[in-house]
């Protein structure tokens, strides 16, 4: 095997050990439920937008109801695969990028309804295709988005928090925890000395 290739595999597998690590964690601190097959997926979900390619990225880039729309009307097997991609690049966006879609202007409501949406369309296509034996993995995923968008937005933060050290990263915390009121930075910002508190008077 060359070099560069054993390289590359050994780079998939540690970033998917690591993923796997982060969201076991952040599953048991938040105490939410899922299969086994909906935790791996959201790994493999992570793993892959490590490293994203060009269609992974058109949920940041083009109108949701556009690519919903195209989706719908592909056909067969592609409208699967458009759906599925979709639904994951919703996710993922609904839970790394939630603050600069509100920023922006953006419902993330209405974000999230794209994504349950596409993935609620592929987990028909599969049980029209496969009957009732079909997985149910993509319509618990529809089921949960927000609360598995919710979850992603908590790794988001963890792992913000863990590049962050000087006091400048200190006050982004705290303006972070400000916008949200993320519970999360409200315990990073404890656990460094700091007492979060609203109004005037800032950091304590």
């Amino acid at each position: 095997m060359a070099k560069g290739m054993r390289k590359s595999l050994d780079l998939s597998a540690n970033l998917e050990t690591f993923f796997h690590d982060v969201v076991d964690d952040a599953m048991r601190k938040k105490q939410l439920a899922a299969t086994e097959a909906a935790e791996y997926y959201l790994v493999s979900l992570l793993t892959d937008y490590a490293r994203p390619d060009a269609r992974s990225c058109e949920a940041l880039e083009r109108p949701l109801t556009l690519l919903l729309d195209e989706a719908l009307h592909a056909p067969g097997q592609e409208r699967f695969e458009r759906l599925r991609v979709l639904g994951d690049g919703v996710l993922y966006v609904s839970g790394f990028f939630a603050p600069h879609l509100e920023t922006r202007g953006v419902e993330v409501r209405y974000v999230t309804s794209v994504g349950a949406r596409a993935y609620d369309g592929a987990g028909r296509m599969l049980r029209g295709s496969s009957g009732e034996a079909a997985p149910d993995l993509f319509f618990e995923l529809a089921e949960n988005f927000q609360r598995f968008a919710e979850l992603l937005s908590d790794i988001a933060e963890r792992l913000s928090l863990s590049s962050t050290s000087s006091s400048t990263g200190v006050l982004k915390l705290y303006e972070r925890w400000l916008k949200t009121g993320s519970e999360t930075l409200g315990t990073e910002l404890l656990g460094r000395g700091v007492l979060p508190v609203r109004g005037q008077g800032g950091l304590h």
